[in-house]
């Protein structure tokens, strides 16, 4: 079997989980090998700040100022709608032309044996320096929801990674031949894989092991109506404590620290944290968004997830799949958590199915699974220079 030695991982800081996915795949190789040198790029950041600023900056205000309006631009390029392959195409050849000449002399100076986007900007750049011949390395794809996307899709792509084995089909009728689509699952942190203590866990927290702990998240951006919810569930008929996570929004978080004080039921605070499979251990139900890193995070601890108010776009597909399979209940108004909490607590086979149907979904070994194909890939693209000679 291959040896990874130098991989670079291309990303975007598009929310964190792009990202997240990256440093979890980065870990992963660096277990498998200690002495392997792996780079995670911001693409844009690196190849063109301004770039950065005008997409993801008008993304970004587009999710926070008008998400129905970025909801009907995505549901516009999926597959099958008019103009989508036009828009793509020209979105693609855009970038090429902004960030391709510095991603190639990055790429010739790093010479990685093997590279891997968690981002579908990215794999499109690649997919036409291949296509041009400028750039030969076997390129990898990580899809980080639980939907295929028409901007992942790229002829000249060399193997995909998606979510799980029912998400390969949609790739036969883009023409990928589903050989290149492999179900390892969404790349999470290593540590989601180990054992943990959760008597001890519970004792840091102080938390109390006879009452069900809800944790509360709204990503790495803090994103979604989280203060409602903490509110509603710290002064609800469940008597429950919570967790609650801000991630970087400090503004939230001074927010939330103001609502805990006054809440009736036991409510810790975080912002940024780096133990959230700690967190997620301890806990019997999860609320908040539905963004895919999160959400595997959830399923590889066989957590039910209470899906509030999801973003349009790919949150709502998240959120789709995820109730079709059991794991998960949409909320549609803050509300209405409480009751649907408690009627969840009250009826333990009703939740006992519900964390079920996560751990079904869960793939707590996906980034070590991921490096596995990797060094598969790299393989094959060895054994095909040698009979080229």
């Amino acid at each position: 079997m291959a040896i990874l030695e130098r991989v670079v991982i291309l990303s975007v800081t598009a929310g964190t989980g792009h990202m997240r996915a990256a440093h979890a795949l980065r870990e992963a190789i660096q277990q498998s090998n200690p002495a392997a040198e792996v780079i995670v790029l911001d693409t844009f950041r690196y190849t063109s700040p301004f770039l950065e600023k005008v997409i993801l900056g008008t993304y970004m205000e587009m999710l926070k100022i008008t998400p129905v309006v970025y909801g009907y631009l995505y549901r516009q390029a999926e597959r099958g709608q008019p103009l989508s392959g036009f828009a793509k195409q020209e979105f693609n050849r855009i970038l090429n032309k902004l960030t391709a000449p510095k991603l190639v002399k990055f790429l010739n100076q790093t010479r990685p044996q093997l590279v891997v986007c968690t981002h579908p900007f990215p794999v499109g750049i690649l997919d036409r320096l291949k296509s041009q011949g400028l750039f030969r390395v076997p390129v990898m794809a990580t899809i980080t929801d639980f939907t295929v996307h028409s901007f992942w899709i790229f002829p000249d792509v060399d193997a995909y990674v998606v979510a799980s084995e029912d998400l390969r089909e949609p790739f036969a009728e883009f023409g990928i031949p589903l050989e290149r689509v492999h179900a390892t699952g969404i790349p999470i942190d290593p540590a989601f894989a180990r054992p943990v203590d959760r008597l001890s866990i519970q004792q840091k927290l102080n938390l109390d092991p006879c009452r069900p702990t809800v944790l509360v998240m709204g990503g790495g951006l803090g994103l979604g109506p989280l203060a409602e919810a903490v509110q509603y569930l710290g002064n609800g008929p469940v008597p429950c404590q919570l967790l609650v996570v801000a991630g970087y929004n400090e503004q939230l978080r001074k927010r939330l620290l103001q609502l805990a004080g006054s809440n009736c039921h036991p409510t810790r605070v975080f912002g940024f944290v780096e133990n959230i499979h700690e967190l997620m251990s301890v806990a019997h139900i999860m609320v908040g968004k539905a963004g895919g890193l999160s959400c595997a995070e959830a399923l590889a601890k066989g957590i039910p997830i209470f899906i509030v108010d999801p973003l349009p776009g790919q949150e709502e597909r998240n959120t789709e799949y995820l109730c079709r399979a059991g794991a998960a209940v949409q909320v549609n108004r803050v509300q209405d958590l409480g009751r649907e909490i408690l009627s969840c607590l009250l009826d333990k086979r009703r939740l006992w199915d519900m964390s079920a149907a996560a751990t079904r979904l869960g793939k707590p070994h996906a980034a070590g699974e991921a490096v596995e194909l990797m060094k598969r890939i790299l393989q094959k693209d060895v054994l095909a220079a040698v009979r080229e000679q």
